[in-house]
């Protein structure tokens, strides 16, 4: 494994293997400019006309796509996730890019809103610019992000009068693969054949993610799923359906939640706990396609709605057993985990602000995104390793040059004993270059002043490397 700042970006394009050799280069050098600057304009990032030039072709290049961009971090993830032991997350979400452009129709539209009333008081549409993204982020139980394992974008256009197809006939009658929600299902494919151990996957996505086909091919494949359910659906022998089977099981067990309200404030609250195994039938219009299937519907409530947030109310599915409540609690973690890929996104448009990007076609906007999503999750790596596995040599991110720098920009408050080069300690270092304060009452360092942090180490090594040159030695 390669060390420092940067240095990982030879580890994360080891699997990508161009046509051409120099398009390779070009891309490890675009990763070492934006990661330097992160949130800041392809021509600051590049620095000079020359660079910033060929970054455009690089983006504008037919020969390269999205996946070429994100072959080697795939490859990298599979290393990762075959290095760790115990259950993986996988979880699908989706989010959008939206983008202000003078000729919208070279990028595609994600949504139409209402953009009020005009004079005569008639509503006005307004379609919104943008892209979708549909990823899937491997992660372990203790929320440590091992990176993506497939990535899928697309605009509506792609899809359009598929909401017109569902209204004049029964939604359940329109083909998955006619359907947006295709991506979850092909996500859910890719991952499992990537990663190579379908039975130690757990595949976590939210309501939209209830789909009887993702149900039905999790079996296929000898994986497992983990989902917030949206539908009602028959069970047992077709006359009841499972929310009225569920509202007949007692009460299981009680397990205390952290949770913020409105304003922020953490606070505790208390969840009821009911789980049963049940037949589950697909819908009526699919009942020719797909059989029944025993799955465990998990139900966890909150007793009394509060007045400051909404009421805790989640109804989760799975493939997986859940015969005691320490089991149940464990699906629920499990669950909570999923806000993980939230995180991620905020890195990419907050972190990265994906959505100022000036390119002018999807296309190419997309390869930028793919680049982003590099350097996204590599400061979200850096953030959570600093929380689940501080206590690792920090040789493993840091050179020894850049250890130094460290120790003499934030001085340890007491000499350093033998074996206390942790990563935690540097990590936090550097999190101090980024703003952190480090008090005692104040929480682990987040992914901002992590990567403004790692972004001024960048720039203190390089004129560390410059500056004997300049002084003649």
């Amino acid at each position: 494994m390669a060390t420092g700042p940067n240095a990982w970006i030879e580890d994360e394009l080891a699997g990508c293997h161009f046509a051409d050799e120099r398009l390779g280069r070009r891309l490890s050098t675009l990763l070492d400019q934006i990661s330097g600057a992160m949130g800041d304009s392809i021509p600051l990032a590049c620095q000079d006309w020359a660079n910033t030039k060929a970054a455009y072709r690089f983006f504008a290049n037919d020969r390269v796509s999205e996946a070429d961009i994100l072959a080697g971090h795939f490859d990298a993830t599979r290393q990762r996730v075959a290095a760790t032991t115990g259950p993986l997350l996988v979880i699908q979400d989706t989010t959008e890019f939206s983008f202000q452009r003078e000729h919208p129709e070279k990028i595609g539209q994600t949504v139409r809103v209402n953009s009020g009333q005009d004079q005569e008081g008639r509503f006005r549409m307004h379609t919104v610019c943008g892209l979708l993204m549909h990823a899937s982020l491997a992660v372990t139980t203790e929320g440590l992000p091992l990176g993506l394992g497939a990535v899928k974008f697309w605009t509506r256009t792609k899809f359009k009068g598929t909401a017109a197809l569902k209204r004049k006939i029964n939604p359940t009658r329109v083909p998955i693969e006619q359907k947006e929600s295709v991506r979850w299902l092909e996500n859910l494919r890719r991952t499992t054949e990537r990663f190579g151990d379908p039975a130690r996957c757990i595949h976590v996505g939210d309501r939209e993610s209830d789909i009887y086909e993702l149900f039905c091919l999790a079996q296929e494949l000898g994986t497992h799923f983990l989902v917030r359910t949206c539908v009602d659906r028959l069970a047992l022998g077709g006359d009841t359906t499972v929310d009225a089977v569920m509202d007949e099981v007692a009460v299981q067990g009680v397990h205390a939640v952290t949770v913020r309200d409105g304003q922020g404030r953490v606070g505790t609250a208390e969840v009821e706990l009911t789980y049963r195994s049940l037949r589950i039938l697909p819908p009526i219009g699919k009942q020719k396609r797909y059989p029944a299937l025993t799955l465990t519907v998990l139900h966890a409530q909150e007793r009394e709605a509060p007045v400051d947030r909404p009421r805790i109310d989640w109804k989760l599915l799975t493939d997986l057993p859940v015969l005691t409540q320490e089991a149940a609690i464990e699906k629920l973690r499990w669950y909570a985990v999923r806000w993980k890929i939230e995180v991620f996104h905020k890195i990419l448009k907050s972190g990265c602000k994906a959505e100022e990007a000036r390119l002018r076609s999807a296309d190419r906007l997309v390869k930028l995104i793919a680049v982003y999503c590099l350097v996204s999750w590599r400061v979200f790596w850096m953030t959570m390793i600093n929380r689940s596995a501080p206590d690792v040599d920090a040789g493993i991110v840091f050179t020894e040059r850049e250890q130094q720098i460290l120790d003499f920009l934030v001085p340890n408050k007491a000499p350093s004993l033998p074996g206390s080069n942790t990563l935690g300690i540097y990590l936090t270092k550097v999190a101090k270059l980024g703003g952190y304060l480090a008090r005692g009452s104040d929480p682990p360092p987040g992914n901002m002043v992590m990567w403004r942090g790692m972004s001024r180490l960048i720039d203190i090594v390089l004129g560390s490397e410059i500056a004997p040159q300049l002084v003649g030695n």
